[in-house]
């Protein structure tokens, strides 16, 4: 660490990829940094980036090394991912500090992050015991069935930054469980964090090969990607990201028939009806809309208010956004930074999209928090990062660009509706379907929602984001294909089920065929 007046900084890191145990020294891909968006002149790591080729030889190096971790026992595979969960834990402030640094994520949502890994361990130490396959009865005597899990083989898995701990530990804890080897793509504005994580997973006693980490820009990532698919290093892909790149990588794994998993982005909408508590329905959107400056996948998108409580909500809720406290991330604040330069401008842009039958609250200004162009109740120095104002942009319909963009950000919609229906239809014609939440006392309200919403995750008087580690996270349309993360519900995209029948009748016996008669008497009535 060095010292700066008061401040004391870490150390700048050196990262690089670790393919079959060995840290690469070279840096085929060239070189960058990763500095902090709270601090944009600290650099948090200096980086060694992998090119194509390192990608593949990644692939290769898990090929490899996959199958003599498949014969380990399930049980001892899920020791070791107890060992892992250990060491998070005994990790976790400092992990969580260095998510802090390296994202701009406020530090108590940081805890929360690496205590996500935690309990994914946690979880899936026990599946190491189950794993359950089946014993199903044949239609012929002398002959058993059996269905097992098997694993897949080599898991290649692409991840974004803004959670980079916790969704990656969504992927790669039930991948080592059901015996995969992983090549990781981290996100590039995340990568010192990235090599903590690696380092700790490795440390906790997987063997050489098993975790491989290679840190490269996004499209050099997907040529190597390409290549060790045509080789055939790879059975499946894991993506969290963008929908845009989801389609090329889901149409990447199609020409191989595979089926990647594959969490993609959201416009998450926030249902208020007449019943709602306003209260708990405005506290619900200030943490879906602006946790972590709206950067997250299920992020608020649109509320959508009942016409005959609307100026009463928005009242709510634009106090609770102006009073907010934005700014350091160390300190006690509702959001931080962009997490890096390339959305903040993507930020700006969107920006864009707000027309002059809008109106906008939440706010002394809007887009970028500088001197010029203060914000109320900010905390820190707002030249020193990427802050951005929070904006709320009522009057929304249908035909607004707005209402089907994912805006990456600290801005949500407002739109009205008169009855259920418009509010079902509102909900679902963004064709996004990750995440949704009705505020309602209305029980009918809720179940009738659940039925006509097309989300993945529903939420009932709660936020629109805060995914526990033991229930299915995935969501439909535009925002994946179908895929679930997390809980029992992940083992499918890590394994395959195979399928086994084992005759001891000594003869052959033909399904379908040699089936045993029953007769009856199909024309019996009881008399009358």
């Amino acid at each position: 660490m060095h010292t700066t007046g008061e401040k004391i900084t870490p150390a700048t890191r050196t990262v690089t990829s670790i393919v079959g145990g060995q840290t690469l020294e070279d840096a085929p891909g060239g070189r960058t940094q990763s500095t902090n968006p709270a601090h944009t002149d600290e650099v948090v790591a200096e980086v060694r980036l992998g090119d194509a080729g390192t990608f593949v030889e990644a692939c290769r190096a898990a090929w490899e090394t996959q199958k003599g971790w498949a014969a380990t026992p399930a049980p001892i595979r899920a020791r070791v991912v107890k060992q892992i969960g250990w060491l998070v834990e005994n990790n976790k402030e400092a992990l969580s500090r260095l998510v802090t640094r390296e994202i701009g994520k406020p530090y108590t949502e940081s805890l929360g992050e690496v205590q996500e890994i935690i309990d994914t361990c946690d979880f899936f130490t026990g599946e190491g015991r189950r794993l359950y396959g089946q014993t199903i009865p044949s239609e012929m005597p002398d002959k058993q069935l059996f269905t097992f899990r098997v694993p897949v083989g080599v898991a290649a898995i692409i991840t974004a930054g803004n959670f980079p701990v916790a969704v990656p530990s969504w992927y790669m804890v039930p991948a080592l469980l059901c015996g995969n080897a992983i090549v990781w793509k981290p996100a590039e504005y995340s990568p010192a964090i990235a090599d903590a994580l690696a380092q700790l997973f490795i440390n906790g006693g997987l063997p050489d090969g098993v975790l491989n980490i290679v840190q490269a820009e996004g499209r050099i990532a997907f040529d190597g990607l390409e290549k060790a698919l045509d080789e055939g290093l790879v059975d499946k892909v894991g993506f969290t990201g963008s929908s845009e790149v989801g389609r090329e990588i889901g149409a990447l794994c199609g020409r191989h028939l595979q089926n990647p998993c594959l969490e993609l982005g959201g416009k998450n909408p926030l249902v208020v009806m007449p019943d709602a508590d306003l209260d708990l329905a405005a506290e619900g959107a200030l943490f879906s809309g602006f946790g972590t400056a709206g950067q997250r996948c299920t992020s608020l998108g649109t509320v959508i208010v009942h016409g005959s409580i609307h100026d009463e909500f928005l009242s709510k809720l634009v106090q609770s956004v102006e009073e907010a406290k934005i700014g350091d991330p160390t300190e006690d604040v509702l959001y931080g930074p962009m997490i890096h330069e390339r959305f903040h401008e993507r930020f700006i842009g969107w920006l864009g999209l707000i027309k002059e039958h809008h109106t906008v609250h939440g706010s002394t200004g809007t887009g970028r928090i500088t001197n010029d162009n203060p914000r109320k109740n900010f905390v820190g120095d707002p030249e020193a990062g990427l802050y951005c104002h929070p904006s709320i942009v009522d009057g929304v319909t249908m035909e607004d660009e707005i209402y089907g963009t994912e805006t990456f950000g600290p801005i949500i919609g407002v739109a009205k509706f008169s009855d259920f229906d418009e509010a079902v239809e509102l909900s679902n014609g963004h064709g996004y379907g990750l995440s949704a939440a009705i505020y309602t006392r209305d029980a009918t309200n809720a179940l009738r929602f659940r039925e006509r919403n097309t989300a993945g995750m529903l939420s009932v008087n709660n936020s629109t984001s805060g995914a526990e580690a033991h229930l299915p996270f995935g969501g439909n349309g535009k925002s994946g294909n179908g895929g679930r993360l997390s809980g029992i519900w992940v083992l499918d995209q890590f394994t395959r089920w195979q399928a086994m029948n084992w005759d001891y009748a000594g003869k052959l016996q033909k399904a379908q065929m040699d089936i045993a008669e029953t007769p009856a008497d199909l024309d019996f009535r009881l008399p009358e």
